[in-house]
């Protein structure tokens, strides 16, 4: 096997009766997990039979199947899909790239909703401005949600806004609360306990299980983010979260 062709091996391995995993890495990096939502698109063109659910990670597909339809022939149920799904990605079928909207999240920096802003700035030996600015400018992409229903972890942050966890975690962090968290950026989606470093807060509800769908944003959105005032943040907050 070439350099190139273990780089993009992909390893499978069961989880459970109804889960199979494919594992793309093992680390945190923008192109890999443009890699997983890429295999994502393959694997909805090729609507292998019996796989209900693709539930993408940072560096890891999940395939959430039906057992009973890959039962027949040799080996077990995830065996037998994880070589369907070799085939797929051997010979992909022809399936056109979506285009992805940005989304605009509009955010309250700094104060009482960004009581960390001084601080990472100390951090990176820049002003609390230069932060804003910085942190606004990015494009993000949703690599994948989790930690809590509508959490999204965003790839993308400027490398000189990449700042470590807090040492000592918040038991209550705000609903809407954008925090920083090594390389990554972050939205809070309800009042949670959370580490990560509290540059702001935006209005918008991002988990809403009256709504549908019921998560504001979804793994592989692209998004950025945009600095508004009190007076903004007061007109948005009743309309967009309640």
């Amino acid at each position: 096997m070439q350099a190139a062709d273990r780089e993009h091996a992909v390893a499978f391995e069961p989880l459970g009766e109804t889960v199979l995993l494919a594992r793309f890495g093992d680390r945190v990096d923008v192109d890999l997990n443009v890699r997983v939502h890429r295999a994502v698109a393959v694997l909805r063109a090729a609507d292998l039979p019996g796989v209900v659910d693709l539930v993408p990670a940072f560096a890891t597909l999940a395939l959430i199947y039906a057992p009973a339809v890959w039962s027949d022939g040799d080996g077990a149920p995830w065996q037998q899909l994880a070589e369907a799904v070799r085939a797929v990605f051997a010979t992909p079928p022809h399936y056109d790239a979506a285009t992805v909207a940005t989304i605009e999240i509009p955010v309250r920096y700094g104060g009482e909703d960004g009581a960390d802003l001084e601080s990472v700035a100390r951090h990176c030996g820049l002003t609390s401005d230069e932060v804003v600015a910085r942190h606004a400018a990015a494009d993000y992409r949703v690599a994948m949600l989790g930690f809590a229903p509508g959490f999204p972890y965003l790839l993308g942050l400027d490398r000189a806004l990449h700042t470590p966890r807090r040492a000592h975690p918040r038991t209550r962090v705000p609903r809407g609360s954008v925090a920083i968290g090594g390389m990554q950026t972050g939205i809070y989606p309800s009042e949670l306990p959370g580490g990560w470093q509290l540059l702001g807060r935006t209005p918008l509800q991002l988990f809403d299980p009256a709504r549908d769908p019921v998560c504001l944003l979804a793994a592989g959105d692209q998004l950025r983010f945009r600095a508004i005032d009190a007076a903004e943040f007061a007109a948005l907050a009743p309309r967009l979260a309640p």
